[in-house]
């Protein structure tokens, strides 16, 4: 007499007809078909980025040490950082280098206000309107080309040896990329995007505030960071003009007196003032562009 075997029960299936997954026992290792993914912008958050971005600086000086130590770098040439920190140390606890650091801020603040003022109107009159791209826009591509640093003896001519040419010196470096960036920002708004807003009935007005304008943000806060670099590096001219205060001035000193450390203390103070300028704009970005998905790397 032969034994007939019962067949295996099916799968137990859900309401929709489908095999049903088999939750594992505890303890037991799931199926590959339910490990979960993880992406690997998650993997890499286990360090922090902050952590991961302080990372060159911070071999860039561990390299600087071992040179002034091992003597391959001399005082005379660059001092170590640790003559560096002391002399940043006096500097502040005699009050110059802050004093030097308010004038700097406001010369750079005066200049970039009136060089957003004076880029941005120019290109909202160059971008907006087809007569004031012909009146305009051939004289700043003319004048964009020319090195501001080269009109320093004009400017002293015109304005003398005071604060009017170090202002001015400043607004000029800032100027053209801000006219640049939002002119092309204002010119490359998508037209599909102003004839929805003309079916809807927006004003010329209306395209401009609910369409244009926001359009052209992105490229008008990457002109901002253009600008605040380029601000800078105009204020490192500017103070060379017969300067009595400021962080220029204290580079002046320093080179006579053949003080690098001096001048290696003001060259990193610009460099983090800068950083900080341009963080604060990354924030500002950050808070505007939160509608502009953006990538953020792999």
């Amino acid at each position: 007499m032969s034994i007939s075997h019962a067949p295996p029960p099916p799968p137990s299936s859900d309401i929709s007809g489908k095999a049903a997954v088999e939750i594992p026992e505890s303890g037991a290792a799931p199926p590959p078909e339910l490990v979960p993914l993880v992406p690997a912008s998650a993997r890499r958050a286990r360090v922090p980025r902050w952590l991961r971005r302080t990372t060159g600086p911070l071999l860039l000086l561990v390299l600087w040490h071992l040179l002034s130590v091992t003597g391959v770098l001399s005082d005379d040439v660059l001092a170590s950082p640790g003559t560096i920190a002391r002399v940043a140390g006096d500097l502040v606890e005699d009050g110059s280098l802050p004093s030097a650091m308010g004038v700097s801020l406001q010369r750079v603040a005066v200049g970039l206000l009136l060089g957003t003022l004076v880029g941005t109107g120019l290109a909202l009159v160059s971008g907006l309107f087809r007569i004031g791209e012909d009146l305009v826009d051939a004289s700043v591509q003319m004048l964009r080309t020319v090195p501001f640093v080269g009109l320093i003896p004009l400017f002293i001519i015109w304005f003398g040896i005071g604060e009017t040419p170090k202002l001015a010196l400043i607004t000029l470096g800032v100027s053209f990329p801000l006219y640049l960036n939002v002119y092309a920002g204002i010119r490359g708004v998508d037209t599909q995007l102003i004839e929805a807003g003309e079916s809807l009935g927006l004003s010329r007005w209306g395209l401009v505030r609910h369409v244009v304008l926001p359009g052209a943000l992105p490229g008008a806060l990457t002109g901002l960071r253009y600008s605040l670099g380029i601000a800078w590096l105009a204020l490192v001219f500017a103070e060379q003009i017969n300067a009595d205060a400021g962080i220029g001035f204290l580079m002046v000193q320093a080179r006579d007196f053949l003080r690098t450390d001096v001048i290696v203390v003001c060259l990193i103070v610009y460099a983090f003032l800068g950083l900080l300028a341009d963080l604060a704009v990354r924030t500002l970005e950050r808070l505007l562009l939160q509608w502009r998905p953006t990538f953020t790397g792999r």
